[in-house]
């Protein structure tokens, strides 16, 4: 072997790592999406003159959706992808319980008493919630299914409601994320009125499914 075999392999060899880093540099970066609704709604109800306060408690999600990854089905249905490179805003759960009590608080025209303190003289309205499914499909539709239970944090009143229905993801991981949100404003909606109707002395009536 000569002389230069030596360097001429160390240099072959440089190459190919520095390619490969090149390579890792130009890889698609991670992309983040929210479950909140691109713009605040109107109140659906004037607040009461005391004023009015809800706060979300932390939300029960399925395991395999607890963490940042967005999860999707296959084409088959079959199949669960985590997908490393397109991710929520923060934890699944911590995603959608922000964006569900930012909702309804602004339908209610309420003081959100979930990430601090509320008004000492309004114990607040407290919604339990359960997320019995959130299915998303690329290309498909996110199917989604939840129920809840609202409360005085004084334990005057207590009551509980369902609502499922399914929202198309058309154009990829960004359909699922919009139809996440388009899910988001429907449930808000719901749950806002549920608390009106408490708030108000009415029964409540629990939405049905939106299809």
């Amino acid at each position: 072997m000569s002389r230069t075999a030596p360097r001429r392999i160390a240099g072959a060899l440089g190459a190919a790592l520095l390619a490969l880093g090149l390579a890792g540099c130009a890889s698609e970066p991670d992309r983040y999406f929210t479950l909140a609704e691109p713009a605040l709604p109107q109140p659906l109800v004037a607040p009461p003159p005391g004023g009015i306060a809800i706060e979300m408690a932390p939300l029960a999600v399925p395991e395999r959706l607890a963490r940042p990854q967005m999860v999707v089905r296959g084409p088959a249905g079959g199949e669960v992808q985590v997908l490393e490179q397109h991710r929520w805003a923060a934890s699944f759960e911590q995603e959608l319980r922000d964006a569900l009590a930012t909702g309804v608080a602004a339908r209610l025209g309420a003081t959100d008493a979930t990430r601090g303190p509320g008004m000492a003289s309004v114990p607040p309205w407290r919604i339990t919630t359960q997320v019995e499914r959130f299915d998303a499909t690329a290309g498909g539709q996110v199917q989604a299914g939840f129920n809840w239970t609202v409360r005085q944090s004084d334990g005057t009143q207590r009551s509980t409601c369902r609502w499922s229905g399914s929202e198309p993801a058309p154009g990829g991981i960004e359909g699922v994320a919009l139809a996440g949100q388009r899910i988001v404003a429907q449930v808000s909606d719901a749950m806002a009125r549920h608390v009106a109707a408490l708030q108000a002395g009415r029964p409540a009536a629990c939405p049905g499914p939106n299809g």
